[in-house]
């Protein structure tokens, strides 16, 4: 899991620089759209529209916003019906890339994303070119402070996690896919309130990389998250520590 952790961190930051940038809320308020759309407006029966509504409300998205995307979503009020797509391809260093799009134009979405590929020296792949190399999971975070770690370890192994690690700031609770929501109930129930929740994909095996591998990569990542219709990118680099250190 230490790539996971080391990448792991450096969403984080660049989450912040996203909203920064103002682009956070437009893809929180797709996901939230979707996710209603999909599952229904109730996110206590909707696992994936609660995850999205937690991480809209940990990046002080306001109610109202929140409010009109699931309406939207439900039918309530008019708004877009986006579509999933999922583009895979390999980046500089031949470290594999997945991206997660929401959009209401494929074809603007794929010409964009190809764009980023080819501009940054990557290849935009078919689906299922590097797919195989993830698998997907479920991120559970709690907040260390005032949490025994064995506590939360006791009990989210016994949900059926796979690893529970201290990241500084946040506990994370690692768990295969179909047993995310259990777990994230038995958390919860148990005491321990997430500050996040999430499905994500984990690359089997990491992919080293360093110098200006490192930050073409960074790059590309950059160019890919800045385009609207992207919602999430994720790659198996391993970021050199000396790149890493230039991301503050």
């Amino acid at each position: 899991m230490a790539g996971h952790s080391k990448w792991a961190n450096i969403k984080r930051r660049k989450g912040a620089q996203d909203a920064i940038r103002g682009k956070l809320f437009t893809k929180l308020i797709r996901e939230i759209s979707t996710a209603a759309r999909m599952g229904g407006a109730d996110a206590d029966a909707n696992p994936r529209l609660r995850s999205a509504v937690e991480k809209a409300r940990a990046n002080s998205m306001p109610r109202d916003n929140i409010k009109r995307a699931v309406e939207k979503g439900s039918g309530t009020l008019d708004g877009a019906d986006y579509e999933e797509i999922r583009y895979e391809g390999y980046g500089p260093g031949g470290v594999a890339v997945i991206i997660e799009c929401l959009t209401e134009n494929r074809n603007r979405t794929t010409g964009d994303v190809r764009h980023a590929f080819t501009k940054n020296n990557g290849n935009l792949g078919t689906t299922g070119c590097v797919g195989y190399m993830f698998s997907k999971k479920g991120i559970i975070r709690v907040a260390v402070d005032g949490v025994d770690e064995d506590e939360l370890m006791m009990v989210a192994l016994d949900a059926g996690a796979e690893d529970v690690t201290n990241e500084g700031d946040v506990f994370e609770v690692v768990t295969n896919f179909p047993d995310f929501e259990s777990c994230r109930v038995a958390v919860q129930e148990a005491g321990f309130e997430p500050s996040e929740s999430e499905v994500t994909w984990i690359a089997d095996t990491d992919a080293s990389v360093e110098g200006k591998h490192a930050r073409a990569v960074l790059k590309l990542v950059d160019m890919l998250e800045d385009l609207d219709d992207v919602q999430d990118v994720y790659t198996n680099a391993d970021i050199d520590d000396v790149t890493l250190a230039e991301l503050g």
